[in-house]
């Protein structure tokens, strides 16, 4: 594990980013509810689409746990419309084209697909607390298990 991975405990990097209508979203704005933050490498792409229609099929049950969803990835942001209505996505899309944020949460990095490496976004997901830490990570989450692993923290944290 790299040292310059985030933990549990750590303040959450800002982020302040457009959303598929060009609208600018921060961090900030989610403060007073949890937030589950995933980055994902290219919209429209097979891992991507199943990571995102697990979460728009399991956005009610986020929500009655009070969580709220944003996905990162380095998509303009006409990309990221077109990925939405196309899977009637109803959670935020966040385009981070410089890869900023991406860098900021520690999610670059090199990869191996089909045996070719590359360098690029690693598929992760964040949940964030109501005043902005990190109450866990999941570093190269498989595309399915983005929403089991996230509300199934947060049920533990009830008890």
């Amino acid at each position: 594990m790299k040292k310059s991975e985030l933990m549990a405990g750590d303040k959450a990097p800002a982020f302040d980013l457009q959303d598929k209508d060009g609208k600018p979203v921060a961090l900030k704005d989610f403060a007073g509810s949890k937030l589950l933050v995933y980055f994902y490498p290219k919209a429209s792409t097979p891992g991507c689409t199943t990571q995102a229609c697990s979460i728009r099929d399991a956005f009610a049950d986020l929500k009655a746990l009070g969580v709220a969803v944003v996905g990162i990835s380095p998509d303009q942001p006409a990309a990221l419309k077109k990925f939405a209505e196309k899977y009637s996505l109803n959670f935020l899309l966040l385009a981070d084209p410089d890869k900023k944020a991406a860098a900021d949460y520690c999610v670059l990095g090199e990869k191996t697909m089909f045996g070719k490496k590359s360098f690029g976004i690693i598929r992760s997901s964040f949940l964030v607390s109501e005043d902005g830490r990190i109450l866990q990570t999941w570093y190269k989450v498989k595309p399915e298990q983005t929403v089991p692993l996230a509300v199934e923290f947060v049920k533990g944290l009830e008890h």
